[in-house]
């Protein structure tokens, strides 16, 4: 049971805000690439989707450099200024392109606030304690991820003007809260006088030269390959190949779900196994070892995964998605609380932002199956994602092992 105590004003807060924040976004964020492949075409608009997770990539890591250098308050409060302006530029204008580019600056307000808000939990909460309180951050921000898109599917064809809107103000008034409740929580780190210059702010270099954390990084983007597959090949697998069935029956009354529908029904599932069991699952294996939960969830992954190529049946669907699932929820928590453990304090920040270069490249390089679907049958495919997390697991005994046998990187 956590401590009353670890939830600080600054983590209620924090907690309170993103969670309405996300609700709002999940309205918008799931539908902008229908928007804009209505307005570019799907090719331009294929393209087009590649830059922002490059941006967020560039502003994560100029945001942990700057966590580090000036404090987690200050970039907090930018990340959510950018935001909320690029929403009403995005509400305002009628400028497809001014649209896109407003879409692209929030991403890199996100990115911006993202990094000083995780090295804030790991500078507030206690090393014990800190796979629960993330495991809370990410249940309320999956309940946006949940009931966002339901709402979104109406509102952001209905009322878009005033859905970015709302998320204007929810963000302002965020901004304002932050700057009046939220105290600065950066550690007063004093400089050894035979700190290596390579650690100065703003070099990343002596963090990639860390073998260690090279290697965790590989690690997470074969894992995330595996993962990102629910939005990719999995939405196409399913249309393609999962024919039409009845979900319940009775006497004269059915409930029969198109391929569509079902693909519906499995991200609703993913969705609210999230929600329900994050929190649960997290403090059941809060005894277990790091190494062991990121091997397990690799694995639970890829099984999960391989597993969906083998038979069509609808409820066998179901139940392979609570293993897929099981596999990405479990090291939700413990990513972020593994990096805040291993960094240094002075370059917490730093860390944290480089650790999600892990999301961006495996986010980049996931939709290879896609492209692959074409040539191959969906086994082939399915075959590969087993094998890169197999691949994940190997590299995770890898680094682990590093770490048992070496010092404390300091």
């Amino acid at each position: 049971m956590m401590e009353a105590k670890v939830w600080t004003v600054n983590l209620k807060v924090r907690l309170f805000g993103e969670a309405f924040f996300n609700l709002v976004y999940w309205m918008i964020f799931p539908f902008l690439v229908v928007y804009f492949s209505t307005a570019f075409g799907n090719h331009i608009a294929g393209l087009l989707m590649m830059i922002p997770p490059i941006v967020g990539m560039i502003g994560g890591l100029i945001s942990g450099h700057y966590t580090d250098l000036i404090g987690r308050r200050p970039l907090m409060l930018l990340g959510v200024c950018i935001q909320a302006s690029m929403f009403a530029v995005f509400a305002a204008t009628s400028s497809s392109w001014i649209e896109f580019a407003a879409y692209v600056l929030v991403g890199l307000g996100g990115a911006i606030y993202r990094t000083p808000s995780m090295a804030m939990v790991a500078d507030l909460v206690p090393k014990e304690e800190r796979r629960q309180v993330i495991a809370t951050f990410t249940t309320a921000n999956n309940i946006g991820a949940v009931l966002g898109p339901a709402l979104g599917a109406f509102f952001f064809f209905q009322y878009r003007d005033q859905l970015l809107w709302t998320a204007t103000f929810i963000l302002l008034l965020y901004a304002i809260t932050i700057f009046l409740m939220i105290r600065e929580t950066k550690p007063q780190v004093e400089k050894a006088a035979d700190t290596p210059k390579q650690q100065t702010p703003m070099n990343y270099r002596f963090i990639f030269q860390d073998k260690l954390f090279f290697f965790f990084i590989l690690a997470g983007v074969f894992s995330i390959m595996t993962i990102m597959q629910l939005d990719l090949y999995l939405a196409i697998y399913i249309v393609n190949y999962v024919p039409e069935q009845t979900l319940f029956s009775w006497n004269e009354w059915s409930l029969t779900l198109t391929s569509e529908q079902i693909f519906g029904w499995v991200l609703g599932l993913n969705g609210l196994l999230f929600v329900l069991l994050i929190l649960p699952v997290t403090k059941w294996l809060k005894g277990w070892s790091e190494r062991n939960v990121f091997i397990l969830s690799a694995l639970l992954a890829g099984i999960g995964m391989f597993a969906v190529g083998l038979h069509s049946s609808l409820w066998y669907l179901f139940i392979v998605t609570v293993i897929f699932t099981l596999g990405e929820l479990i090291r939700a928590p413990v990513t972020e609380s593994f990096v805040a453990n291993y960094a240094p304090e002075h370059a917490r920040g730093q860390y944290l932002g480089a650790s999600n270069l892990q999301f961006t490249v495996g986010r980049f390089l996931a939709p290879i199956t896609v492209f692959l679907s074409a040539w191959v049958q969906p086994i082939v495919v399915f075959s590969l994602l087993l094998g890169f997390s197999i691949i994940s697991s190997l590299l995770y005994l890898y680094v682990f092992r590093l770490y048992l046998s070496r010092q404390p990187y300091v």
